[in-house]
């Protein structure tokens, strides 16, 4: 008995510890939510639903495994983008314009911005859509409102210059559309019929019949519509300012002191004060503490996020339409508008409302997120020198004009095909944009990170002298370095398959 009570103590101290240690982690990963649900974001626009909804109407729940795929071959994409980001300090646009050559950089710059802007038009096109079904606003009239309300938001968002409270607000604000987007479907899942639980994760594991019905096609968009080549920037682009946060509060950085030095280090023009710290901004480089801190938190946040939020909505859209339109005769092939009609028939009327709300924020959200891209890659690419809310203007109008152009001059009839094909590009366009992040994240010289911009005033002059040679290695490994290669090869051979089918139908049709 005494034995057993005086391990009573040990086992209580150590529970303690246990349920200290575990607040302690939770309370650091609070801190690092945010970033993951703005790149989710990118996995349930209106691309997802167009290709989500044929899936299921064409395959029922037999898809289900390419959506898990894809979401998984996201997660490690947008993992070596945290990486690229967090150990260089760089985003992934900015990396390539330093270290590629300029004729190269240039090439992923036209690539990249196409890519936006095929993204930009699914998502303008779902939320003027949904717009137009929910509260009759005509079409045109749908995307200029889209084009707006997005303007307002971006004129706001500066990373660079202001404080981490304003941008864990907006990412806060993005994330509330996100919640609003899975509640819809929450509801919309309570109103179907009784679903063959043991048939819906049957279709998570590969089968013969994803091969049916063209579905190997349907595959490889519903892989364009996960993996979106403009979240690989976003992605590399938002882990910079908790990084910044961090090395501040710790004495490793100061932003103010770093502004100060480039407006002198400039040309003699007048630099503003938001431009200066825009400027220390781009400048600045992770201390390997600071890297240290937030490497794991960051990913992990992003796997967890897309794990949750995006494989439930994009499963969602798919088992819904499963459900509901397989065997339809009107469903293959059906835009949003048949879409929203053979919901409110099979099931009811708030059915197909809700599927347009959820469109709609959507859209909205992406929206948001696919502008932040856009800054991203035309600061980054080809370092614009213009004020910094000009430049998102700029880079929101490259991609609103061809939205714009569809809906006012050939409008309803064009929108569907329109939509499928960004996806298309979106697919083609991804092997060329994964392949610099593959590239960087393998190369030793640039993802090597000094330990000396740790060292404190107590160091020897003997380690200053060898500070050069005091470096740690982050680039990948064999194994992940395999893994990516066979992941770029895997997308390739698909795309391959897109267009020679792609090719084929084509040529029935003529």
């Amino acid at each position: 008995m005494t034995s057993v009570a005086s391990h009573k103590p040990g086992v209580a101290l150590a529970l303690l510890r246990m349920g200290s240690k575990i607040r302690e982690v939770l309370k650091t990963y609070l801190k690092f939510v945010g970033p993951g649900l703005m790149v989710s974001v990118a996995y349930m626009d209106p691309g997802n639903y167009s290709t989500a909804v044929d899936a299921g109407a064409t395959n029922k729940y037999a898809l289900l495994f390419i959506i898990l795929l894809s979401n998984i071959i996201a997660i490690f994409l947008q993992s070596l983008c945290i990486k690229l980001g967090t150990v260089t300090g760089l985003d992934l646009s900015r990396a390539c314009r330093k270290y590629l050559p300029r004729w190269l950089n240039w090439v992923l710059y036209i690539c990249a911005e196409v890519a936006i802007i095929a993204t930009d038009v699914a998502e303008v096109i779902g939320s003027a859509v949904a717009l137009n079904i929910l509260i009759k606003v005509p079409l045109p009239a749908g995307v200029a409102i889209t084009v707006v309300d997005v303007l307002f938001v971006m004129i706001a968002y500066r990373p660079g210059s202001s404080s981490m409270r304003f941008v864990r607000f907006f990412e806060l604000a993005v994330a509330a559309l996100v919640v609003g987007v899975c509640v819809c479907f929450c509801v919309e899942l309570a109103f179907l019929p009784h679903i063959p639980v043991r048939e819906v994760f049957r279709g998570f594991a590969p089968s013969k019949e994803m091969f049916q019905n063209n579905g190997i096609y349907i595959a490889t968009s519903i892989l364009g519509a996960t993996v979106m080549p403009h979240s690989l920037f976003l992605g590399s682009g938002l882990v910079q300012p908790r990084l910044l946060e961090y090395d501040q509060k710790n004495g490793n950085y100061s932003k103010l002191v770093s502004a100060e030095v480039n407006s002198v280090d400039s040309s003699s023009e007048k630099v503003s004060e938001d431009e200066k710290l825009d400027q220390a901004y781009l400048n600045y480089k992770p201390t390997m503490s600071a890297i240290s801190y937030a490497l794991k938190y960051s990913i992990w946040e992003l796997a967890i996020t897309l794990f949750t939020f995006a494989l439930f909505v994009n499963s969602s859209i798919l088992i819904i339409s499963g459900t509901t339109l397989y065997g339809s005769p009107e469903a293959a092939g059906a835009d949003l508008y048949t879409i929203h009609d053979l919901l409110s028939k099979n099931l009811a009327p708030v059915v197909g409302t809700i599927f347009m709300l959820a469109l709609l924020l959507s859209g909205q959200s992406a929206g948001i997120v696919c502008t932040i891209a856009g800054q991203i890659v035309s600061e980054g690419h080809i370092n614009w020198k213009m004020k910094p809310w000009k430049r998102r203007i700029a880079t929101r109008m490259i991609s609103i004009i061809p939205c714009l152009a569809i809906s006012l001059s050939i409008g309803r009839p064009a929108l569907s095909k329109a939509l499928n094909a960004s996806q298309v590009i979106l697919s083609l366009l991804l092997p060329l944009l994964t392949a610099p992040l593959i590239y960087f994240t393998c190369k030793k010289s640039i993802m090597k990170v000094e330990k000396h911009g740790n060292l404190d005033d107590h160091t020897s002059a003997s380690d200053i002298e060898n500070c050069d040679e005091i470096t740690i290695d982050m680039s990948n490994n064999w194994i992940t370095s395999s893994v990516a290669v066979v992941i770029w090869l895997f997308i390739s051979v698909l795309n391959v398959y897109a267009i020679v089918q792609l090719g084929l139908s084509h040529g029935d049709i003529s």
